[in-house]
C-alpha cells in the first residue's frame, strides 16, 4: 500500500504560512520602490492599499480554486485542470529550476549576511552559512509536515510579536511628529503610481504557496480560503503600519534613500544599538519566509511525479514521516548549488516576473469555470467578473513592463520557461489521469 500524506495543518498553521511566506526581509532592509515612485505620504499609503486589495482579490481566486481542487500542488493543479497538463508542467518547471529554488537561495544569503553581523567571514563563509540554513530547514521538513509547520508557525509568531514591538517603539517615539512636516517630496503622477503599484504587488508575493499542501491540511476546502483571507489582511495591516511608522520618525527624503529602512528608523528613536535588534528581526523574518517556501515547493514536485511528469522517485512519501522526502532533498540540493555558484541571482531576476503570466491565467480561468457545469467550489471569490479581470490586466501590465524595460533579460527568462515544453512532451504519460472537479 502506497504511503499517504498526513493531514497536520490546521487554520493557525496555514495562516502562519501565508503571513510568514509573504513578510520576508524586504520590508525591513530595502529602500521602498513604492515611496520612490509615490513620494507623498498619502500617495504611498494609497498604493499599499491598492496593492493589498489586488493581492486580496488574487488570493481569493486561489482560495476559490483550492476549495474546488483541494489537491496537493496548488497552482500546478489549477493550471492543469483549467487549461492543460502542459500549463501546469511549465509552472513546476520554472519553480524548480529558477523561481522557487532561486528565492530560497536568495533568502538564505540574506539570512547569512545578517546572521554574521560585522564578522569578516568572507564570501565563502556567507555561502556556507546560507547552505547550512537551507539544509537545516529542509531537514526539519523532511521529518514531516507537523514539525515543519510548527517551526513555520513559531517563526511567524515571533516575527509578528517583534514587528508589534517595533511599531510600538516607533509610534510611541514619533507621536510628536504626527503632523508629518516632511511627508511630501514630490507629486504622484499616473506613471509613478503604476510603477509603485507593481513594486507593491511584488512585495506581497508568496501568498499562493499555502495551496500547495492541500492534502496535508485539515478540511482544506474551508481552511485554505480562510487562511488566505485572514493572512492577507494581517499582511496589509502590517505593511501599512510599518510604512506609516517609517515616515513618522524619518524625513521622507531619508526614507527614499535608505537601504536599511527599519534599522534607520529604530536608530532614530532608540540609538545605534537598535540596529542589532533589527538585524535579529531580519534573520527571524527571513527564516520564517524561507521555512514556508521550503515546505511548499516539494508538494508541487510530488504532485507532478504522481501525474507521471517527473521521475517517479520525486513522488515518494517517507513511510515513517509521511513527507515527500525525495522532493525535499532534491530541492535542497539544487537551491544549495544555486547559492554556491551564485547563479540564483541571474535565474531568479530573469524569471520571477513570468509567474504573473500564470497568475493572470488563473484569473481568466476562474471566469471561464464559473460558466461551466459541475463547478461547485465551497468558497467563491468576491467581485466577479470585474475583480479577476482587473487582476489579470495588472498581471499583463507587470509582464509588459518587464519586457519593455529590460527586453533582453525578460526574453531570456521567457525562453527558460518555454524550454520546459519539449521536456513536457518527453515526460507526458501515455494515459493522463482524469481528475474530478472535487477531490
Amino acid at each position: 500500500m502506497r504511503a499517504a500524506l498526513r493531514r497536520s495543518i490546521g487554520l493557525p498553521q496555514a495562516t502562519a504560512m501565508v503571513v510568514g511566506t509573504i513578510v520576508g526581509a524586504s520590508i525591513f532592509v530595502q529602500p521602498s520602490e513604492v515611496s520612490r515612485a509615490a513620494p507623498t505620504f498619502g500617495g504611498m499609503l494609497v498604493v499599499w492599499i491598492a496593492a493589498g486589495a489586488l493581492t486580496w482579490f488574487g488570493a481569493s481566486i486561489c482560495a476559490e480554486l483550492s476549495s474546488a481542487f483541494p489537491q496537493t500542488g496548488g497552482v500546478y493543479v489549477f493550471l492543469r485542470q483549467m487549461f492543460s497538463p502542459a500549463a501546469g508542467f511549465l509552472w513546476g518547471w520554472a519553480m524548480f529550476w529558477s523561481m522557487h529554488s532561486g528565492i530560497i537561495a536568495a533568502i538564505a544569503v540574506i539570512v547569512a549576511r545578517y546572521a554574521v553581523g560585522g564578522a569578516h567571514v568572507g564570501d565563502a563563509g556567507i555561502r556556507g552559512i546560507a547552505v547550512g540554513a537551507i539544509v537545516g530547514l529542509s531537514a526539519i521538513n523532511y521529518l514531516g509536515v507537523r514539525p515543519g509547520s510548527a517551526v513555520q508557525t513559531g517563526l511567524t509568531l515571533t516575527k509578528v510579536l517583534a514587528i508589534a514591538l517595533l511599531l510600538a517603539v516607533l509610534f510611541g517615539a514619533g507621536a510628536s511628529h504626527l503632523s508629518f512636516p516632511n511627508a511630501t517630496a514630490g507629486r504622484v503622477d499616473a506613471r509613478g503610481f503604476l510603477k509603485a503599484l507593481v513594486a507593491g504587488l511584488f512585495a506581497f508575493g508568496g501568498w499562493h504557496m499555502v495551496t500547495y499542501a492541500a492534502e496535508e491540511t485539515r478540511d482544506p476546502e474551508r481552511t485554505i480560503p480562510r487562511a488566505l483571507m485572514l493572512g492577507i489582511a494581517v499582511v496589509v495591516a502590517t505593511y501599512l503600519a510599518l510604512n506609516a511608522a517609517y515616515v513618522l520618525v524619518l524625513p521622507l527624503d531619508q526614507v527614499l534613500a535608505s537601504t536599511r529602512i527599519a534599522a534607520d528608523a529604530a536608530a532614530a528613536v532608540a540609538g545605534p544599538k537598535a540596529s542589532a535588534a533589527i538585524s535579529v528581526l531580519v534573520v527571524v523574518s527571513a527564516l520564517g519566509a524561507m521555512s514556508g517556501i521550503i515546505l511548499a515547493g516539494p508538494r508541487v514536485y510530488y504532485a507532478m511525479a504522481r501525474d507521471g511528469l517527473l521521475f517517479g522517485w520525486m513522488g515518494a512519501i517517507h513511510p515513517r514521516f509521511k513527507s515527500p522526502h525525495a522532493a525535499i532533498v532534491a530541492q535542497a540540493i539544487w537551491s544549495s548549488i544555486l547559492v554556491l555558484t551564485g547563479t540564483y541571482r541571474a535565474l531568479f531576476t530573469r524569471v520571477v516576473y513570468t509567474e504573473w503570466i500564470f497568475f493572470g491565467a488563473l484569473a481568466i480561468g476562474v471566469v471561464r469555470l464559473r460558466r461551466s457545469a459541475g463547478y461547485a467550489p465551497v468558497f467563491r471569490a468576491w467581485g466577479f467578473p470585474i475583480a479577476p479581470l482587473l487582476f489579470a490586466s495588472i498581471c499583463l501590465i507587470i509582464v509588459l513592463n518587464s519586457l519593455v524595460t529590460d527586453p533582453v533579460e525578460s526574453a531570456s527568462g521567457l525562453a527558460l520557461v518555454a524550454a520546459g515544453l519539449p521536456v513536457y512532451y518527453i515526460w507526458k504519460p501515455r494515459r493522463p489521469r482524469r481528475l474530478d472537479v472535487r477531490h
